[in-house]
């Protein structure tokens, strides 16, 4: 296959990363929207040893399973990479991704059934990042420095989509500030937070003094957003869930059964576990590296009337000098996973029970078979659809001590 050729290439899954995966001269092959059974003609876009990747130029045989994506950007904005497919259809796909990562990498055979825990799949997102340039606001293209510029995002909520049409109308004003390169909007959808996460000048406080004026609701500042029964302080860098139908109930599914004298709760945040878990158990400890998260996780502590022990510190720093073993463990990680030195230190706790709430199969899979081989069992798993018309994957992997 030569790069910049069209070749008709039959496909025979879904992988995780969004794309499609066929075979041709003995390669794989990956392209982005189409779907397990299609036959596409394709235009190869880089050649490596064993890999080819390619773009769909036309879906000659259409699985019965497509359907017409409903946003106008689709396939040209990098945001979304299933909304060609419906909904059922996508969760059912990332299960089958989920378990093939998890007999691939982990060698894990014997996974319980893995539930589905979805919501309402279109205007979920209550963080939005969008990227500036030319006078123009919207995505980058997938794969691509390039700007897809929008009107309007069907995936994030109501507000954010208000405040997009607030900073369209500013940015077509003179005052507008042309150094300013990514905007992030963050809201509860009463107020919004707007953040400048890359500019190439500092931000005057008249910009957000601006925002304000123009935005409903609209703020720099930290803001409250309020998520099974608790009530959580979130400033700017500070990470949040960014799914607003599913948050309560992924709580309930990391937080089930979890009960006892002490639990430990890793990479916290500003305490979305942490809260909840300090009315379950007799003492709660938080680690958290952030120093923003750390100063909104006291506060929402406080806020809550509850006591919880706040460790500003790496995971793998405070763990190498904890000798207490607890009841229970919760585990939030970034994509990158919990990695061999935490889980050794988890192993050498053997707490009672441990669940770990991930963002990426594969490290799952990595963590999970360290931790199985270490004397865990799998005793529930759901992956929790946080972001639907994505190939990204949330999944809650409750263990046993055996």
């Amino acid at each position: 296959m030569a790069a910049s050729k069209t070749n008709h290439i039959e496909f025979e899954k879904l992988v995780y990363g969004g794309d499609a995966l066929g075979r041709a001269d003995g390669r794989v092959v990956l392209a982005p929207f189409v779907l397990p059974g299609e036959t596409a003609e394709v235009r190869v876009t880089d050649e490596k040893p064993g890999l080819v990747r390619a773009v769909p130029v036309r879906i000659n045989t259409p699985s019965p399973d497509r359907v017409e994506a409903p946003c106008l950007y689709f396939g040209r904005c990098g945001g979304c990479h299933y909304q060609h497919a419906p909904y059922e259809y996508q969760v059912k796909q990332k299960r089958e991704i989920l378990l093939e990562a998890l007999r691939r990498i982990g060698k894990i055979e014997a996974a319980p059934g893995i539930g589905a825990i979805t919501a309402e799949p279109w205007q979920y997102r209550n963080r939005t990042q969008f990227h500036i340039a030319a006078g123009e606001i919207g995505y980058l293209q997938a794969r691509s420095h390039r700007l897809c510029p929008v009107s309007h995002c069907p995936i994030s909520s109501p507000k954010i989509n208000e405040a997009l049409a607030g900073i369209r109308g500013m940015m077509r004003e003179r005052r507008w500030p042309e150094f300013v390169r990514t905007l992030e909007l963050f809201t509860n959808e009463e107020g919004v937070q707007v953040n400048v996460p890359e500019t190439s000048r500092p931000v005057a406080r008249s910009f957000f003094e601006w925002c304000r004026e123009r935005i409903p609701g609209a703020t720099h500042r930290a803001i409250e957003y309020g998520a099974a029964g608790e009530v959580y302080r979130v400033s700017y860098r500070s990470f949040f869930q960014v799914n607003r139908f599913l948050i309560d109930r992924l709580m309930d599914s990391a937080l089930e059964g979890a009960e006892g004298a002490y639990a430990l709760d890793l990479f916290a945040g500003v305490g979305l576990f942490s809260l909840p878990l300090a009315r379950r158990f007799g003492r709660v400890t938080a680690v958290e590296s952030g120093m923003g998260a750390v100063k909104d996780l006291a506060f929402n502590a406080r806020t809550a009337g509850v006591s919880v022990a706040i460790q500003q510190a790496g995971v793998e720093e405070f763990l190498s000098g904890c000798t207490e073993p607890p009841d229970f463990i919760l585990a939030d990680p970034p994509r990158a996973g919990l990695g061999k030195q935490v889980v050794r230190h988890l192993l050498r706790f053997r707490a009672p029970r441990l669940t770990i709430v991930a963002c990426d199969p594969a490290t799952l899979a990595r963590d999970l078979s360290a931790l199985i081989e270490g004397g865990y069992r799998i005793e529930r798993m759901e992956m929790v659809d946080l972001f639907p018309q994505t190939f990204h994957i949330e999944t809650v992997a409750a263990l046993t001590l055996r």
